[in-house]
């Protein structure tokens, strides 16, 4: 507001009455009392005195320039445009020193072909002060970006139309900076109460909708100057930037609660590896809880706020934060991250990438090398000629919320929700919970369960269980991936698990109950897969014969037994040899590594024990193992 009206009345100061000289009197005191107005900030009680003085003075062109400019201000962008033509119509000349301001009030209706043309008309103006040119030239630059993306999406059919969450989220307050579970069923953000006052809400979905918005039990509310927030994906737990004066290290700090059967945790200072004198905020958790991201002005970055990650250990404490680096960095400011539940999509907001002037939100996609690509613009309507800032996207992909000002909102900023185009949506992802148990016990065992991609043969995630041997798994869709826990004085466990053609708005529940290390004690070998009617060993199956030669080589005086087993097609004798040969395979593989033979047997067994009903292929797949059994401690 205060940049507007200094210019406005900089600007309207020395023109009033320059090409008029013989204003009606009536006229020139409403326009004076209109600059009162203004100069006061009640931008709105402007409008009736200008109105006023153009019924006295139809023709008076500083007062339709005035009026549009207050529109203008109140992103009335279409009465702006209506009434800066009146004044051009009546003075074009004069007019040309107002086609900046005409320029960018085009651009907020998107008209950023006529946007260009009236920037280059500006800056046409001979000897114009350095000051506008600065200016215009770089909404010249934001002009052409618009016009180069329009011509890009020229096909797209997208319909941008916000809605707002309703009467149960937003209020008269600013609402901001949204954040859900995986599952949509906790929507937590900021509210701004009053002063440095901002209280940390929360609202849970229902049959019809979201309840209404209350404040977060506990002691998260306690203190006044707070700011972003974020639940993680599991509804587990809560990070946020806070500003409590000693407590911290600096000016913004990040905090973690966490959710227990009393309620929301005391918050805790994420430490000095995250925080520093300096302002860090904005945080934001990977669906694994192993990464938060977050903003910060700290000395050493690319520009005045850049962006970092910090990675959980095993042992659960956060390393050292690492700087994004230049793919996503500038010498501006970088802000607002928001990691997807896929775990590689990284929406955030930008000052110093090209875009439509000021901030707006950018996407950048981590690659198989596990490298950010150049940031891609979100593009018109999401981003504008205002400051777009945080924004946060469903598991599913296809919705997105945002906070903006709006002509429904409530007052100041309100919470939206709008779908997304479809060239910006992360990949979509599915989720997979369950408990690790004592198969024996049934107690609760707490452990790391590794999420591997049987495409690459590679880790993309592990997960450790919660006191409660509970873990909580984000995955994309259309892979296949195999489930390994390996716990000491327990046999491995792993497990095929086909999401290759699953959907993505489900919940998928794993239980896994690991078998303590004892003679007897049997671990069927799900992935092992084989050529059709061969024992030669598919790269697949590298997986877990890893994982069993990994539990040799800890237990040195380990035994095992390799059992061999097939379905019922083929004759007997060609089950039971293939069978043999399908585990003589596997001890093969094992004696390589530098197992001694001495500890390994083999046995076919052909199809002689089923598991299942041959009848099906389902069945038969089942039936198609190798199962290992401890012979020796």
């Amino acid at each position: 507001m205060k940049t507007f009206l200094t210019a406005i009345l900089a600007i309207l100061s020395v023109a009033v009455f320059a090409q008029e000289p013989k204003i009606h009197p009536k006229a020139a005191k409403a326009y004076e009392d209109a600059m009162l107005q203004l100069r006061d900030g009640f931008i709105r009680d402007a409008l009736p005195l200008l109105g006023k003085a153009i019924e006295y003075e139809p023709r008076f062109v500083d007062a339709w320039l005035s009026l549009a400019g207050v529109y203008g201000e109140l992103k009335d962008y279409q009465k702006a445009i209506e009434h800066y033509k009146k004044a051009k119509a009546i003075d074009t000349a004069y007019f040309r020193f107002y086609n900046l301001p005409y320029s960018i009030n085009l651009a907020g209706l998107g008209r950023f072909t006529d946007a260009l043309g009236a920037v280059q008309d500006f800056l046409l103006i001979p000897n114009l002060n350095d000051k506008s040119i600065k200016s215009a030239t770089y909404r010249k630059q934001c002009y052409e970006f618009a016009v180069d993306y329009q011509k890009k999406h020229a096909a797209s059919t997208y319909i941008f139309t916000p809605e707002n969450l309703g009467d149960s989220i937003n209020s008269k307050q600013s609402e901001y900076y949204p954040s859900f579970t995986i599952d949509d069923s906790t929507l937590v953000f900021t509210r701004h109460v009053e002063g440095i006052r901002e209280n940390f809400m929360m609202s849970n979905l229902l049959q019809n909708g979201y309840g209404k918005a209350a404040p977060i039990n506990g002691q998260l509310n306690e203190q006044p100057s707070k700011g972003a927030i974020n639940i993680s994906q599991d509804g587990e737990w809560l990070v946020f930037a806070g500003n409590f004066g000693q407590e911290g290290f600096g000016n913004f700090d990040i905090y973690i609660s966490y959710n227990t059967p009393q309620g929301w945790s005391t918050p805790v200072n994420l430490g000095a590896n995250i925080n520093t004198e300096f302002w860090e905020s904005s945080p934001s958790l990977s669906p694994d809880k192993n990464a938060l991201y977050f903003s910060s002005n700290r000395p050493g970055g690319s520009g005045g706020k850049d962006l970092y990650v910090s990675y959980r250990s095993a042992n659960g404490r956060w390393q050292p934060a690492q700087n994004l680096g230049p793919a996503v960095n500038t010498k501006g400011d970088e802000i607002e991250p928001f990691i997807h539940a896929d775990n590689r999509s990284l929406y955030f907001t930008s000052n110093g990438l090209q875009g439509y002037g000021g901030l707006d939100i950018f996407l950048s996609r981590k690659d198989a090398g596990n490298n950010w690509q150049i940031p891609e613009n979100l593009g018109y309507p999401i981003n504008t000629i205002e400051d777009e800032e945080s924004i946060f996207v469903s598991s599913k992909g296809d919705v997105a919320y945002y906070a903006s000002s709006r002509s429904d909102s409530r007052g100041g900023l309100d919470l939206y929700r709008f779908n997304l185009r479809a060239d910006i949506k992360p990949v979509k992802t599915l989720y997979i919970q369950g408990s690790v148990v004592d198969a024996v016990t049934k107690h609760t065992i707490p452990c790391a369960v590794e999420l591997i991609e049987n495409s690459t043969q590679k880790v993309i995630s592990k997960v450790q269980t919660d006191e409660t041997g509970f873990y909580f798994v984000t995955l994309p869709v259309g892979n296949d991936y195999t489930f390994a826990v390996n716990r000491k004085g327990y046999l491995f466990y792993s497990s095929l698990f086909e999401l290759g053609n699953k959907a993505s708005d489900s919940i998928y529940v794993k239980d896994i109950q690991l078998q303590p290390l004892q003679v007897n004690a049997v671990g069927v070998l799900n992935n092992i897969q084989f050529e059709t009617n061969t024992a030669k060993l598919q790269p697949v199956s590298l997986i877990e014969l890893d994982k069993l030669l990994q539990l040799l080589q800890e237990n040195t005086t380990l035994k095992v037994q390799i059992n061999g087993h097939t379905d019922n097609t083929g004759t007997a004798d060609r089950n039971n040899q293939l069978s043999l040969e399908r585990a003589q395979a596997v001890v093969a593989f094992l004696t390589g590594k530098g197992i001694e033979a001495k500890r390994l047997t083999v046995k076919g067994f052909g199809a002689s024990k089923p598991l299942a009903d041959n009848a099906t292929e389902e069945g038969r797949s089942m039936n198609r193992r190798t199962e290992f059994i401890v012979t020796g401690l």
